[in-house]
């Protein structure tokens, strides 16, 4: 099979793509730019699922970056098991029509306990005093020790949070020239997640995100260079682009103040019980799984969101089949945002009875996405100062909360999920085959069939 590599350079669109990424704009005009039409939801786990096995959320399962769990009565994003993929991914595919097939996966989602025969991914220690410590995950196990002896130790707080910047994405590149160097691997999966962070935050503002373009197009120009002198072919490629924004939507303040979200007391703060809520939503970017415990309480809580400011439509069961999205994991009903709005998780109604893990970064304990993590608090007065007392707790062995994230989600000014009106804010692929490509965007089912294409060696 020819030697490929696939680099996902999260919320590349036509939109960004141009002065500012020199590289990725030359290297796209001797190849081909192709945009493909987003799934539903356009989210970092819907649409790498629906890219590695060809099949709609429908089939595949994955609805979003995180859903109520309905056995378990608890809300859970950023699972990592590869098992909730109910699909065959792609390098199962190849590994049939090839034995010696060899596949790396650096950062895609769903990266654990996969068939993949090199896995890398973040994975941080919780150990019982409450710390959480940076770490990765490796298949095999050995390759953790390796790659953070020659690296360093992943920079996790860099990675996602206020602190979020292009020391992880760079750590990643270079762990997939090392796993290459050592393996060989037919296929490599890479994952450079730096868009993402100022294009949220700021929006389409070229003036802020200028340097973050040309960051990620100087990562690249490295990647590039370096397999094509390998001999591989190269495949670039996103999950979604990022609109501006400037409407949080607190969709789940609304079903509360109807009368729909149950809420327990914990030491004065609130916390969602989704167990006894008779209505609740699991809010993920533009798109919101609305869980509605009775039948007789949908058509009232549609009727609710369609009059809800911010809301475009909401999908009944015809809504979720014609997006691919008729899932039993799915909402019973789904909310899509505007085009300029977003869904905050917010639940309370009183910021003084927010749950502790509000103002933190959590991603695992909040019941539903928080970009506003990627903010420190502007209320707070020398927040440094603070961090670094809260590290110095943290070094001394007391128990500390890094209480520094704000709650006002009008903080955030881009955001994705919804399915844009232009092509121009659509994920984009390029690559040099191209009699590969129509001129016409590709549906996300297809880029499985065009990555085989290129390991099948079918190109010219």
């Amino acid at each position: 099979m020819q030697k490929t590599v696939v680099l996902n350079v999260v919320a590349l669109s036509g939109r960004v793509l141009g002065e500012h990424t020199p590289l990725l704009k030359r290297w796209s005009e001797q190849g081909k730019k192709v945009a493909i039409k987003p799934v539903l939801p356009a989210v970092t786990c819907s649409a790498q699922s629906t890219y590695l096995t060809g099949k709609w959320p429908t089939e595949h399962g994955v609805v979003g970056n995180g859903w109520y769990f309905r056995d378990e009565c608890e809300i859970k994003f950023w699972r990592q098991s590869n098992k909730l993929v109910q699909s065959t991914k792609i390098w199962d595919a190849a590994r049939e029509q090839d034995t010696n097939f060899t596949c790396a996966n650096l950062f895609w989602w769903y990266n654990m306990y996969s068939s993949v025969d090199f896995a890398v991914t973040p994975r941080p220690l919780y150990p019982a005093d409450g710390r959480k410590l940076p770490d990765i995950y490796t298949q095999p196990m050995g390759l953790r020790d390796r790659l953070q002896q020659e690296l360093g130790q992943f920079p996790l707080f860099e990675f996602w949070g206020p602190n979020a910047n292009i020391n992880s994405t760079k750590w990643i590149a270079e762990a997939a020239k090392k796993v290459d160097a050592w393996h060989n691997p037919t296929l490599s999966l890479i994952y450079l997640p730096h868009l993402d962070y100022n294009l949220q935050r700021c929006g389409i503002d070229f003036s802020q995100i200028g340097s973050d373009l040309q960051e990620i197009d100087a990562v690249c120009e490295d990647l590039i260079t370096y397999y094509e002198a390998q001999g591989a072919k190269v495949v670039v490629l996103s999950e979604y682009g990022i609109t501006s924004v400037s409407r949080p939507v607190h969709i789940n303040r609304v079903l509360r103040e109807q009368g729909y979200i149950t809420v327990k007391d914990e030491l004065g703060l609130e916390m969602l019980d989704a167990g006894v809520s008779r209505a609740f939503a699991v809010a993920d970017h533009q798109l919101a799984h609305v869980y509605v415990q009775q039948a007789e309480d949908i058509p009232k809580v549609r009727t609710l969101l369609e009059s809800t400011p911010g809301i475009a439509q909401v999908l009944d069961e015809k809504g979720k089949d014609k997006y691919h999205l008729d899932h039993a994991r799915a909402g019973e009903l789904i909310a899509v945002a505007e085009e300029d709005a977003w869904f905050t998780y917010y639940y309370w109604l009183d910021d003084t009875k927010a749950p502790d893990f509000a103002r933190t970064v959590d991603i695992h304990r909040k019941p539903g996405y928080d970009p506003v993590e990627m903010f420190l608090d502007p209320k707070i007065k020398l927040p440094m100062a603070k961090v670094g007392l809260k590290l110095l707790k943290k070094k001394l062995g007391f128990r500390y909360l890094m209480d520094v994230i704000p709650l006002d989600a009008t903080l955030v000014k881009g955001s994705h999920g919804g399915i844009p009106a232009s092509q121009e804010d659509w994920p984009v692929l390029i690559t040099k085959e191209t009699n590969l490509l129509s001129d016409s965007a590709l549906a996300p089912t297809e880029v499985q069939a065009i990555l085989l294409s290129h390991l099948e060696g079918s190109v010219t």
